[in-house]
């Protein structure tokens, strides 16, 4: 029979333990740590993300209770108040360093996505992460809410979010999207809260093509429509240019306007783009695929800890999160190797109960078919 080391020691793999260290020296705060590392912190952590541990106590006694499976991870059980100490006061800014470096890696394993183009292809959005008001006052974002937001461009073909931002609650969305810098010939869609005219007319300058739809009281004159086909779904395709004063002033490119009518919900949508070569239900076919981004924040938010958290203040939250998302690009690693039809969400299922465990990692997202010999009648038991 083989050796296998924890199916959790394999999920790590990717993780370079020296370039950890390296940055863990890097972004390093206060005097030198005795009693845990940063290391010890991010097993901590990141085991509470893929077992959903819900407290400091709770993972301290998972981790005592693992200690001897702990050494092939170079880790050693870390105390609560130690552990909530090192949330609070070392810089959440290491496991943002770790995620893109990860990043790196991950990036080499992308799929094609559903187009025939061969344009990379992302959808951007921003999901609030709520707190309470009392718990977290620095957050407040209303009179009686509080919270943070998660700004994330996802790679629609592998399904992984390249390009990650941390804010707060009150931010407007455009904040942290517009500094998000998407290769050159790519295609990015987004809803109706990214409109900034002066944005569309640098990503048109940087050969950047977007789709989203347009605001109902938009000011615009048709300069061109083309002919479409009477049978199809599109019921218009026009060359654009905004023309109100805001416009002007912000210098908005010439665009192109699709009017499609959904066959599924039965109603009417304006796309609007700066991509003059795609076909107009390719338009209106990508902003559909930015729903990918949607299931991306239900399944982190249903699947990993970024709802109960282990801290208080804004390092610890920022920590936790960070930690989440490294904790899903490591699951989304190995999706590649699993079999087809195998999501992120029954990937962790499957970790949460084996993540100790000695068993190949291959063997469990690949497990064999079951057993199709004939039982023996004798052997049924009636109900």
């Amino acid at each position: 029979m083989s050796h296998h080391n924890t199916a959790f020691h394999q999920l790590l793999q990717p993780l370079s333990r020296h370039e950890f260290e390296a940055l863990a020296k890097q972004h390093h705060k206060g005097q030198k740590l005795r009693s845990a590392s940063r290391w010890d912190q991010f097993i901590g952590l990141s085991m509470s993300q893929l077992s959903c541990r819900q407290s400091l106590r709770d993972i301290e006694s998972n981790l005592l209770s693992q200690q001897n499976k702990l050494y092939h991870l170079g880790a050693k059980p870390i105390a609560r108040s130690t552990l909530a100490r090192l949330n609070e006061q070392q810089p959440y800014e290491l496991y943002q360093a770790v995620f893109y470096k990860l990043l790196a890696r991950c990036s080499t394993r992308s799929t094609k996505h559903s187009f025939r183009f061969k344009n990379p292809l992302y959808s951007l959005d921003a999901s609030v992460v709520d707190l309470s008001l009392k718990i977290f006052p620095w957050a407040k974002c209303h009179q009686s809410k509080a919270a943070v937001k998660l700004h994330v461009g996802l790679n629609n073909a592998s399904l992984i979010p390249e390009f990650v931002a941390l804010g707060d609650g009150k931010e407007n969305d455009m904040v942290k999207g517009r500094k998000f810098s998407f290769p050159k010939g790519s295609i990015v869609s987004f809803d109706k809260g990214y409109v900034d005219y002066a944005w569309y007319g640098s990503l048109t300058k940087q050969g950047v093509s977007f789709v989203t739809r347009i605001r109902p009281k938009a000011v615009y004159s048709i300069l061109k429509d083309a002919q479409v086909n009477p049978d199809s779904q599109v019921i218009y395709d026009q060359v654009i240019q905004l023309d109100s004063d805001h416009a002007i002033k912000q210098g908005a490119p010439k665009l192109r306007l699709v009017g499609y009518d959904c066959p599924e919900t039965h109603k009417h949508y304006r796309f609007l783009t700066n991509n003059f070569k795609l076909a107009a239900n390719t338009i209106a076919g990508i902003y559909k695929q930015r729903w990918d981004v949607e299931i991306f924040f239900k399944t982190l938010k249903q699947n990993l800890k970024i709802k109960a958290f282990l801290g208080t203040s804004r390092n610890a939250i920022l920590t936790q999160i960070w930690i989440a998302m490294i904790s899903y690009l490591l699951l989304a690693y190995v999706q590649h190797g699993a079999k087809k039809g195998w999501s992120v969400q029954r990937m962790l299922r499957v970790v949460q109960v084996n993540l100790f465990e000695k068993k190949s990692l291959f063997e469990l997202i690949n497990p064999s078919p079951p057993d199709k010999q004939k039982r023996d009648p004798q052997m049924r038991i009636p109900l």
